[in-house]
């Protein structure tokens, strides 16, 4: 189903085009700082879009932890039809673990507590509570009392919302995706998303959503119109005031924007509030603006982004009155500019010679430390007609894609298993010697560089950005089967 919001003009809606304009050279000026895509609404219209070559408007994206802000409107639909109460007892919610959780405190959990990221814990238990249980985390996380009494003390929690999660696929009887679907997405015209599971048919919860931008930036109208989308109301207004205001204090978080309390699955911010995930992943909302910032990217600068925001494009959202200066020449330079969008792609030498000296090659991926490892073993180097073709191997699974020369190839080859993994790739010889391939994992916010040695039929992989998972061929694009199937 696809339901496309209104667009408009910047300066129809009061927003200088100059401001966006300056966002994105600002954005582009910045070396840490990588978009993939952005969509600015303002008054319910969308009055900027762009996406960065050879990222596209359909795709769906891995939006790590702004996944929260689709579970927290779980929670608001699952409160308002009497499934749950904001005050239960989480340990009431799983009888099966009664009488093995027996400390006060972690009995003592409530949903507000884990909805509000404010369990008592003093720091992040998924690798502790996976330790414990790691086939069922919520009780490994149950098992391990909190450090001060709920409610008293913030701490960014992934087994928080994982327990939320769990908590409301058991009362409503399906999964995340599936209890949102005729609530949620299909009143919204949100297509085909999907949700990675853990183990196998409970859906995560706190990450593994994908969903596009303008699905993103719909979530974001949604609660900007407090819960009404059109003439319906979805969400209770009460639910969302409760979401989206300060439920726990933040004041240990290192990032300005990140210590301004944190309220059910949303954070607050220096302007209004946002459902943010790593790597650039934001659904910004500004209700004293009446505006939506989505994006998507590939970055670890993320305060940079909201700063760059307030600086650039908040001074450009105008009141109703407020004459735009140059509005026909700044909107001509923001189309030209938004139309011209794109990651550079690897620019390489015209050619070499003697490929047959590297046909058919298995170069090897050595083990490493380094930040940027992988789970690579090898790299197979071969031709397809005129054209380079590039596979990675893993120890149980392996890709093979074509390369773009001196510029992006976009295609969906299939791993091992059979699923499509949508990639953009470009590369080449930076010399006689050397072969360099960038692989864009368009369904993440993940890029891939390679380079391979013919001296020492070697080969080095590393990430521009770790995923969060350590970057497997089967993490790298969305679910194409059911939880469960998986």
């Amino acid at each position: 189903m696809s339901r496309a919001l209104p667009r408009s003009t910047p300066a129809a809606q009061h927003v200088d085009p100059a401001a966006v304009l300056a966002f994105v050279d600002a954005v582009e000026a910045d070396p840490d700082v990588e978009l993939h895509s952005l969509m600015v609404l303002r008054h319910g219209h969308v009055v900027t879009e762009g996406w960065w070559a050879p990222h596209t408007p359909e795709r769906t994206r891995l939006l790590y932890s702004l996944s929260k802000s689709f579970t927290s409107t779980a929670l608001g639909f699952a409160l308002s039809e009497g499934l749950l109460a904001l005050d239960d007892p989480v340990v009431a919610h799983f009888p099966e673990l009664a009488d093995e959780v027996t400390d006060p405190r972690s009995r003592s959990i409530t949903v507000r507590h884990v909805a509000s990221m404010a369990s008592g814990h003093d720091r992040d238990m998924w690798v502790e509570a996976l330790a414990r249980d790691p086939e069922d985390p919520v009780r490994g996380f149950l098992l391990l009392p909190p450090d001060d009494p709920p409610g008293t003390r913030f701490a960014y929690n992934q087994p928080c919302t994982y327990t939320l999660a769990s908590i409301i696929q058991r009362a409503a009887g399906t999964t995340l995706s599936g209890y949102l679907r005729p609530r949620l997405l299909d009143p919204l015209g949100i297509g085909e998303v999907a949700w990675r599971a853990w183990p196998t048919t409970l859906e995560q919860g706190f990450s593994g959503l994908f969903a596009r931008t303008e699905d993103v930036a719909k979530l974001g109208l949604l609660y900007l119109q407090r819960g009404r989308w059109g003439d319906t109301r979805l969400l209770p207004e009460e639910y969302v005031a409760l979401a989206t205001s300060r439920q726990v204090g933040t004041p240990a978080m290192e990032n300005v924007d990140w210590r301004q309390g944190y309220g059910f699955q949303f954070w607050m911010a220096r302007h209004g509030y946002r459902g943010d995930g790593a790597f650039g992943q934001f659904c910004l909302v500004l209700p004293e603006h009446d505006t939506v910032v989505a994006t998507t990217g590939g970055t670890e600068a993320m305060q940079a982004v909201l700063d760059l925001v307030w600086t650039h494009l908040l001074p450009g959202l105008r009141p109703a009155g407020d004459p735009v200066v140059d509005e026909r020449t700044d909107q001509e330079r923001l189309d030209q500019r938004l139309r011209s969008l794109a990651l550079p792609a690897f620019q390489a030498r015209s050619g070499r010679t003697g490929w047959e000296d590297w046909a058919d090659s298995v170069l090897a991926v050595p083990a490493t430390t380094d930040d940027g490892a992988t789970a690579l073993t090898g790299i197979g180097l071969h031709r397809e007609g005129d054209r380079l073709e590039v596979t990675l191997h893993e120890p149980d699974n392996a890709l093979t894609v074509p390369v773009g020369n001196g510029e992006w190839l976009t295609s969906a080859p299939c791993d091992r298993d059979g699923d499509p993994v949508p990639v953009a790739t470009s590369g080449g010889w930076l010399d006689e010697d050397t072969l360099r391939v960038e692989v864009v994992f368009l369904e993440t916010p993940h890029r891939l560089d390679l380079t391979c040695s013919l001296p020492t039929r070697s080969a080095s992989a590393s990430w521009r950005h770790v995923p969060l998972d350590g970057g497997r061929l089967r993490t790298l694009h969305r679910p194409r089967r059911p939880a469960g199937e998986r």
